[in-house]
Order: C-alpha cells, then sequence, then structure tokens
C-alpha cells in the first residue's frame, strides 16, 4: 500500500487563501497541552496532586497539573514548566503516558492534551499553588473529587500503567526516601495493588534485585525488632523500562 499523499481537490486547495508561505495550510490546527499526574504514598494509601482551578471553564473545579503548550516549547519542557508554576514541584523524572484527544473534551476549542506520569516521596513535596491555580493539594486515589475535563479518564490510565509497571521495573523505588527497609518496600507495592503480598516471597525477590544494596544501618519501627536498611545502588538509573 502506498503511502503517499494523495493529491487534493482542486476545488478546496491545501492552503489558506492568500497564503505564500508553502506549508501555511487552511485546515484549522488543534490547541496542544499537558496533563501531570503526580502519586505519592501519604499514610499508606496512593495520594495524588491536584489543582483547584481558578479560572473558566470549571473554575473552583479540581483538575491535573497542566496547561497550553507554547508554540516553541518541547512538550516535556511544558510539562514540567506548569506543574511547577501551578503546585511549586520541581525537578521530577516525567514519563509520557498517552495522548488524549476526544472531540468536545475542553469547552474552549480542539484541543489535544500530552498526559505525563511522575512519582515522589511525599516528604519531599511541599505544594503551594501558584499561577492560575486556586489551590493545591493531594487528594487519596480512592476519594477523588469531581474532576474537570476528562482528567478522571488519564488518572485511570496512569494508576493502571503504574502497577503494569511493577513486575518489570523499579519504578516503585521513586516514592521512597533515599533509604528504606524491606518491609517500607513491600508497603509501597501493597499500597500499589492494593493487596497483601506475601512477606517471605517479597523479600526473596526484593534481595535478588541487583538495584539495592545493605547501608549497614538499622531501623526500628514500633516495637518490632531492628530491620535492615537498604539504599539503590545508583538512584540516578532508576528503572522506568518502556
Amino acid at each position: 500500500m502506498s503511502h503517499k499523499r494523495e493529491k487534493s481537490n482542486p476545488s478546496m486547495p491545501d492552503q489558506a487563501p492568500g497564503a505564500t508561505d508553502p506549508f501555511c495550510y487552511r485546515y484549522p490546527h488543534p490547541a496542544v497541552t499537558t496533563d501531570v499526574v503526580l502519586f505519592t504514598i501519604r499514610d499508606d494509601s496512593l495520594h495524588l496532586l491536584l489543582i483547584e482551578r481558578g479560572n473558566e471553564p470549571f473554575k473552583g473545579s479540581w483538575a491535573l497539573p497542566g496547561g497550553f503548550v507554547d508554540i516553541d516549547e518541547d512538550l516535556m519542557d511544558g510539562a514540567a514548566r506548569e506543574l511547577a508554576e501551578e503546585t511549586g514541584v520541581e525537578n521530577l523524572y516525567l514519563e509520557q503516558l498517552g495522548t488524549f484527544g476526544k472531540p468536545g473534551r475542553d469547552p474552549r476549542e480542539r484541543v489535544i492534551s500530552v498526559a505525563y506520569l511522575a512519582l515522589a516521596p511525599a516528604a519531599a513535596q511541599a505544594v503551594k499553588a501558584g499561577d492560575d491555580a486556586a489551590a493545591a493539594a493531594w487528594f487519596p486515589l480512592k476519594a477523588l473529587p469531581a474532576l474537570a475535563f476528562d482528567h478522571a479518564e488519564i488518572i485511570e490510565v496512569a494508576h493502571q500503567r503504574l502497577v503494569g509497571k511493577l513486575d518489570y521495573s523499579t519504578i516503585a523505588f521513586q516514592l521512597l526516601p533515599e533509604t528504606f527497609t524491606l518491609g517500607e518496600l513491600q508497603r509501597v507495592y501493597e499500597t500499589l495493588v492494593d493487596a497483601e503480598i506475601d512477606k517471605r516471597n517479597f523479600r526473596k525477590w526484593a534481595q535478588a534485585l541487583e538495584a539495592i544494596e545493605e547501608t549497614g544501618e538499622l531501623r526500628r519501627r514500633g516495637s518490632h525488632r531492628p530491620a535492615r536498611v537498604y539504599r539503590l545502588v545508583d538512584r540516578e538509573r532508576i528503572a522506568y523500562i518502556k
């Protein structure tokens, strides 16, 4: 099958009337936005960061951090900029999640959004609303408010991606501080899959990972006996395997 572009109908030229630039087409251009789904764990529960919209449409509703991409801006740069401007959160690894472009998803105009997934330890992220966000706050995934646009769908896809990558990557380590016990690591995994995991099998799996090493320290939690403390061998190479 040929992939050569078919000739246009002579009565419907590609160029806008009067255009001199051969690449100035008559077709309307959709706007492009980015949205960021940022997960963390607080009180042994999976949370995500939302902003309260300060402007119409959906003024007063909660939504994912995000906004329009500047004409000369890279998509990921736009996502990072909007996240920082609206919530004060910076310097996170962003993984492209997918593209969402159903007609009518934004009442203003035809808008296509490129969504990104990010994870962070809760203690490392103090949030502060800014730009056109009236507020910024963490919400439990199981108790989200009504959301603007199609952001509920985007969040569902992000959670499925996150859970789906647990078996073949170390993505969950993004939710941990620099040092941790195997018990703390297991609680992260149990929170993400919303189920208990066999302790013996999990520890056998974790200790077989080449990604972690003992620090030589011990940590006590409550009345439990001290547990060995671990860290990532190379934190800069946490595997976001595609």
